[in-house]
C-alpha cells in the first residue's frame, strides 16, 4: 500500500526547526524552562524580560546549559537564521513599548511564529486589605501584557496565514484560594481572553491556547514550598502526590507550539498533577 501523500512521521509533528518563538517573562521560572524546552525541539527562541541585567544573566546561563549537553545554538536551516538564542528587553505592560519592540523583531530578526505570553506576578492578601496599586500591577502584568503583545504579533501572523499563541494561565483560572483573589481574577480573565483569541483569529490559521500550571516550584511559590504545613496539604490534595517541576510543562508547550496541535484551539491544557480533577 502506498503511503498517503500527506503522511508525516509522528515525531516530525513536534519538530519546531525553522520556527521562531518569543517567550515573555523568560528570565527565570516557567518561561526559562519553556525556552529551554523549545530550543530542544529545534526552535529559535527570543528571551524577554524587563530587567536587562536579569535577561543577560538568563541568556548566558541558558547558553552554557545548552553547551553542556551539546545542544547547538546555531543552524543553517535553509539559510533562515544562524543564531537560535536571542534576547529582547522590553516592558510587556507598555502598549507602545510592545509595539516598538515587536516591529523591530519582525523587521530585523524575522517572523514570530510562536508567541508564549508568560509574564506574570502575584501578591497575597485578603481582598478587604488588598492594595489598589497591587491590583493594578497584577492586571497589567497578567492580562494587559498578553493583549498588548498578542495584538501586534497577530497582525503579522494574519498576513502569513498561520501562528501559535500560548498563554500561561493557571489552575487559578478555575479554582480559588484564600488571599489570591486578584491573581485568580487575572488568570480567569486570561483564560477567557485565550478563548476570544481563538474565536477571532482561528479563521486566519492561528491557534490560541493556554497552559494551566498547577502548583510548581518557582520563585513565585518559594515561600509556599518552604511552608511545611502548606506543602504537606498540597501534596495530599494532589493526585500525583508532589509539587510540579517546571520541566513538566515542556511537553505541553511543545505540543501547543507544533503541527501536532493544528486543530486544537481555545483550549486550556491543565498540567496540574490532577488538582482540578478532585475536591
Amino acid at each position: 500500500m502506498n503511503p498517503s501523500s500527506n503522511f508525516l512521521p509522528s515525531l516530525e509533528l513536534f519538530n519546531l526547526s525553522g520556527r521562531t518563538a518569543l517567550i515573555t517573562g523568560s528570565s527565570s521560572g516557567i518561561g526559562y524552562a519553556l525556552a529551554k524546552g523549545l530550543l530542544g525541539a529545534g526552535a529559535r527562541v527570543i528571551l524577554n524580560g524587563r530587567s536587562q541585567e536579569r535577561l543577560d544573566a538568563a541568556f548566558e546561563r541558558l547558553s552554557a546549559e545548552c553547551a553542556s549537553i551539546n545542544l547547538s545554538l546555531t543552524s543553517s536551516d535553509e539559510g533562515q537564521f544562524s543564531n537560535r538564542l536571542l534576547k529582547s528587553s522590553f516592558d510587556v505592560t507598555s502598549a507602545d513599548g510592545c509595539e516598538k519592540a515587536i516591529e523591530h523583531i519582525e523587521s530585523t530578526v524575522g517572523p514570530i511564529d510562536i508567541l508564549i505570553n508568560n509574564a506574570g506576578m502575584t501578591f497575597r492578601s485578603e481582598l478587604q486589605e488588598f492594595p489598589v496599586e497591587q491590583w493594578h500591577n497584577i492586571m497589567r502584568t497578567n492580562v494587559d501584557s498578553a493583549f498588548f503583545v498578542s495584538r501586534i504579533v497577530v497582525k503579522h501572523m494574519i498576513k502569513r496565514g498561520q501562528g501559535k499563541i500560548i498563554n500561561t494561565c493557571s489552575v487559578m483560572s478555575e479554582l480559588g484560594r484564600p488571599g489570591t483573589g486578584p491573581y485568580t481574577a487575572s488568570k480567569g480573565a486570561l483564560k477567557m481572553l485565550t478563548k476570544a483569541m481563538a474565536i477571532d483569529w482561528g479563521k486566519y490559521g492561528i491557534q490560541a491556547n493556554g497552559i494551566g500550571p498547577g502548583y510548581f516550584k518557582t520563585e513565585l511559590t518559594e515561600a509556599l514550598v518552604n511552608d511545611e504545613k502548606f506543602s504537606s496539604w498540597l501534596i495530599g490534595r494532589t493526585p500525583s502526590k508532589r509539587w510540579g517541576n517546571v520541566e513538566d510543562l515542556v511537553g505541553a508547550a511543545v505540543f501547543l507550539s507544533s503541527g501536532a496541535s493544528q486543530f486544537v484551539n481555545g483550549h486550556i491544557l491543565y498540567v496540574d498533577g490532577g488538582v482540578t480533577a478532585t475536591l
